[in-house]
């Protein structure tokens, strides 16, 4: 167990029933990156700011500063020079990830166009492939919408985990890797997927920017 993994069991003990299941989702997300591959997240309510919640933390600087490698800023002053100094500075590593929900102007014609429990699908369909990750997050494992797209994601051999609540509902059924806190009310469910995302993001960090 690594040490980010084994702070997060210390803290929150009953979350060792899911340790195998992070460590898994967390290895299968790690193969995608390294393949050159993305992360794609979906949710709702609080569930979507989640989704957004990690997308923050992947494109960006969490724990540490990420700066660039030498190899990436010469090739920004190469392309902008004088200026190329000044973008590398202010430009952190990233490691690709999309928030589904923050389509808003796509999903809202595509519900009132089409079918709202196929807003996350088609933008599956549209931006997912072979090797990424969907990561699907809903506390009862069965709203409707994240299951299209998990099933498009099957369908164009994406990786599928879902983070969910004890039961895990139909997601428990159709993911690669299924998250299951030991909870059954939303707000005690949600409470749980936080420290575990955050761990999961920690992880990836000190795997590609290793201070």
């Amino acid at each position: 167990m690594s040490g980010v993994l084994e702070h997060l069991i210390h803290k929150y003990p009953e979350l060792q029933v899911c340790h195998s299941d992070i460590e898994d989702a967390l290895n299968r997300i790690k193969s995608s990156y390294e393949g050159g591959g993305k992360l794609l997240c979906c949710g709702n309510g609080g569930s979507a700011a989640d989704s957004e919640h990690i997308v923050g933390e992947l494109m960006k600087g969490f724990m540490s500063k990420r700066p660039l490698p030498r190899s990436e800023r010469e090739l920004l002053e190469a392309a902008c020079p004088g200026e190329g100094s000044w973008l590398a500075e202010r430009l952190q590593g990233a490691l690709p990830a999309v928030s589904l929900v923050a389509a808003t102007s796509l999903w809202t014609a595509y519900a009132n166009d089409v079918d709202p429990d196929m807003v996350f699908a088609q933008q599956v369909y549209g931006l997912g492939n072979r090797g990424d990750v969907l990561f699907g997050i809903s506390t009862s494992g069965n709203s409707k919408n994240v299951i299209r797209a998990l099933q498009v994601a099957r369908a164009k051999g994406l990786t599928t985990i879902g983070l969910t609540g004890r039961s895990g509902g139909k997601m428990a059924g159709i993911c690669d890797v299924t998250i299951r806190v030991p909870w059954d009310s939303t707000p005690d469910i949600q409470e749980r997927h936080l420290p575990i995302y955050h761990a999961m993001c920690i992880e990836l960090e000190e795997a590609f920017f290793p201070s």
